[in-house]
């Protein structure tokens, strides 16, 4: 009899332990909690702690309350300028309205799934709207902003809140990455011959500019010696006809005398001239030394 009062005690215990395990459920801080009997939404429980539950009648639905990471596969894209690109993005997001999430997409794995193919599809589209320069440059920002409101906008309809999209890595492939750096040769040996023919052009612009200065200065310079040649041979004339006026007569025996040194001063002069020409007057004028007087 004993026995089967301890057996039936040992049930009871047993079921209602049973009974108080179902009908009590925990919430961590990182969780939200929807509560469905029969499989219909009865409330969403979001603050953490105890909390209770129909036993058998209701089950919880668990999701998490932290922000999500979301790393889509490197895809590749056509820009604008027809290069392709291949683009490493990720996106955070967060559940902000289980009840949506579950009718809609109901698990975390599905919700991925419908999230990636909207951040790849809203990336094919903006970046074929875009060049290379934009992607490479702080006007990424712009366009990236565009995708997250067109992903939010379609996200939201399942419960979720995109909280950023960004391009983690953009690499050219292989083969376009030649093709791009030799052009980026081509560009820069363009433009070092453009700067060295600017360069040699402004050279000879320089020096025809100083020879033209050179030879003005030239011109004046021997223009300014010319009048003062002219000037000081005018003063060398007045000087002249000054003293000639004074004593004609010494001026002409001195311009005789300076006509005699230079006409003789070589040796070995020969002349032959008319003991009456004028170029001996002063000769004719001096006696003759007496040989008798020997």
């Amino acid at each position: 009899m004993n026995s089967k009062i301890t057996l039936i005690g040992g049930i009871v215990v047993a079921v209602l332990a049973v009974l108080a395990s179902s009908s009590v459920y925990t919430i961590n801080p990182t969780e939200q909690v929807m509560v469905l009997q029969f499989g219909q939404h009865k409330r969403t429980v979001q603050e953490p702690g105890l909390h209770f539950k129909l036993p058998f009648l209701e089950d919880v639905v668990r999701y998490e309350k932290r922000v999500l990471n979301l790393d889509p596969p490197v895809k590749r894209m056509i820009l604008s300028d027809k290069k392709p690109l291949n683009v490493d993005s990720f996106a955070r997001y967060r559940i902000a309205d289980p009840l949506t999430f579950f009718k809609t997409v109901r698990t975390e794995a599905g919700a991925r799934d419908r999230l990636q193919a909207m951040v790849i599809s809203e990336l094919l589209k903006v970046m074929g709207t875009v060049d290379l320069n934009v992607v490479l440059s702080d006007d990424r920002e712009i366009f990236m902003a565009k995708v997250l409101a067109q992903v939010n906008a379609q996200a939201s309809r399942f419960g979720i809140d995109v909280l950023d999209i960004r391009i983690r890595r953009a690499d050219l492939p292989s083969e376009t990455s030649q093709a791009v750096f030799a052009r980026m040769k081509t560009e820069r040996e363009r433009e070092a011959a453009e700067n060295r023919a600017q360069g040699f052009e402004l050279a000879e612009r320089i020096r025809a500019t100083a020879d033209r200065e050179v030879t003005v200065l030239a011109a004046e310079a021997n223009k300014e010696s010319e009048i003062l040649r002219g000037q000081g041979d005018a003063a060398l004339t007045k000087i002249l006809n000054d003293a000639y006026g004074q004593d004609p007569e010494f001026f002409k025996f001195y311009r005789s005398m300076q006509a005699y040194e230079g006409a003789l001063a070589t040796n070995g002069t020969y002349m032959v001239i008319s003991p009456d020409s004028d170029f001996f007057d002063y000769f004719s004028s001096v006696d003759a030394p007496d040989k008798s007087a020997k």
